[in-house]
C-alpha cells in the first residue's frame, strides 16, 4: 500500500524521491531523507502544518527523541518545546489505517508523563484527538493550539 493517501490536514508540498523500490521524504526539520512510511507521511504533514499554519518555531520541534521511562527506553514521534525547555505539545502519529484507540492513548501516556507536555495530540492523519492538560487532568479540545507568542 502506498503511504501517500489524503489526510485531514492542509495539503503540503513534500520533497519525495525514490531509491530503488523505496520512497523517501526530505524531512522538514531533520533536513535529511527519511523512508516514507505511512506514519512518516502523517508526521511530515503535521510538521508542515505546525510550521506554516501555526507558526511553531522550527528550532523547537524535535522528532523521535529518546525518553527514559522507568527501565524502558522509548522514542516520541514529535514534540515542540518552549524556549525554557518546557514541553508545549506532544504528538503521537499513527499510520492512516491505524485507529486512534485506548491502546494508542495509553502508549502516548508513557511519553506524556515523562515530558509533562501542555498538550497531547493523537492522530492517524485522518482522526485527531487533542488533549489539553489542566488542574483536573486531560480534557479534549477541538482546535490545535497556537504556539504562545514569544514577545
Amino acid at each position: 500500500m502506498s503511504p501517500i493517501v489524503p489526510l485531514n490536514l492542509p495539503k503540503t508540498a513534500l520533497d519525495i524521491s525514490r531509491g530503488g523500490d523505496q520512497l523517501f521524504v526530505r524531512c522538514l526539520v531533520r533536513k535529511k531523507n527519511i523512508v516514507l512510511t505511512p506514519e512518516e507521511w502523517v508526521r511530515q504533514h503535521f510538521i508542515a502544518y505546525f510550521l506554516n499554519d501555526l507558526a511553531y518555531p522550527k528550532g523547537l520541534l524535535t522528532i523521535e527523541k529518546k525518553i527514559q521511562y522507568g527501565a524502558m527506553e522509548k522514542r516520541w514521534d514529535l514534540a515542540t518545546f518552549m524556549p525554557n525547555r518546557e514541553c508545549f505539545l506532544l504528538l503521537e502519529c499513527k499510520a492512516p489505517t491505524i485507529p486512534i484507540t485506548k491502546a494508542v492513548f495509553e502508549q502516548s501516556l508513557t511519553y506524556f508523563k515523562g515530558l509533562q507536555s501542555r498538550f497531547l495530540v493523537l492522530s492517524n492523519g485522518i482522526e485527531h484527538v487533542i488533549y489539553k492538560k489542566d488542574e483536573e487532568g486531560l480534557k479534549i479540545i477541538n482546535e490545535f493550539p497556537d504556539y504562545p507568542s514569544l514577545s
